[in-house]
């Protein structure tokens, strides 16, 4: 499930000024105000949801229409941030103030074709902190059998199941490039490497339910700051 939600800047300022602890910021502060979960940020484990990059990737202008779509496979989470943002018509983005035009929910079709809205994060060394790079390593495999046992491990998590799949967790794919995200969190700069694909293809999809947790869920590490999250093919030629 998903959620538009659409605002206004009461100010202009770079859009460099919002990065993805903003945002996730943003979030929770709206789902600390629930009674199911105020203490969601603080919880161990999986968080379960993702989100877009603001859009249109632009500047902010006093006024100007601005987009952000939050996507979760947790439906209770999903309608409690749009209760949460539908009492208020203010809020904070950063420090920045913002005012909240609509937000509207809306459920994705599923398909086979996939494409990366933001960057799929993997680990190649957790403990050192230290990120798969496809420039440095050409490791293609690697990155295949890491992006489906992550993947694996959250469905399981979610709907406590024991599910398992021979084979690739896609069938053909189209590689776009790689990128270094820079994030500022308490004056402390992090930079975060991930990789974004033009196609992500299941010829044969004989468990939807997991590729529709997949499309709600994000691939890859990091969903709960906004990496890996997917759109349908079809979704874009639509839009």
């Amino acid at each position: 499930m998903r959620l538009l939600i659409k605002f206004k800047s009461d100010e202009g300022f770079e859009y460099s000024s919002i990065n993805n602890y903003t945002i996730q910021g943003f979030i929770y502060s709206f789902l600390k105000r629930s009674n199911s979960f105020y203490d969601y940020h603080d919880m161990e484990g999986f968080k379960y949801f993702c989100f877009s990059n603001i859009f249109p990737v632009s500047d902010f202008k006093k006024g100007e229409l601005k987009n952000l779509i939050i996507s979760s496979p947790n439906f209770k989470l999903i309608k409690v941030l749009e209760k949460e943002l539908k009492k208020r018509e203010s809020a904070y983005l950063g420090n920045y103030p913002v005012k909240i035009e609509s937000v509207s929910l809306f459920k994705p079709k599923l398909e086979r074709q996939f494409i990366t809205s933001t960057p799929i994060v993997l680990y190649k060394d957790g403990r050192k902190n230290y990120y798969f790079s496809m420039k440095k390593t050409h490791d293609f495999q690697f990155f295949m059998d890491r992006l489906k046992e992550n993947a694996l491990k959250k469905y399981n998590s979610f709907y406590d199941e024991e599910y398992y799949f021979e084979g690739n967790i896609f069938d053909r794919l189209e590689y776009g490039r790689e990128v270094a995200v820079r994030l500022k969190k308490a004056d402390k700069l992090f930079i975060v490497i991930g990789t974004l694909w033009k196609n992500l293809e299941k010829f044969n999809m004989d468990n939807k339910k997991f590729y529709y947790f997949l499309l709600n869920c994000g691939l890859g590490e990091k969903n709960s700051l906004g990496f890996g999250m997917l759109n349908t093919m079809g979704s874009l030629k639509n839009a």
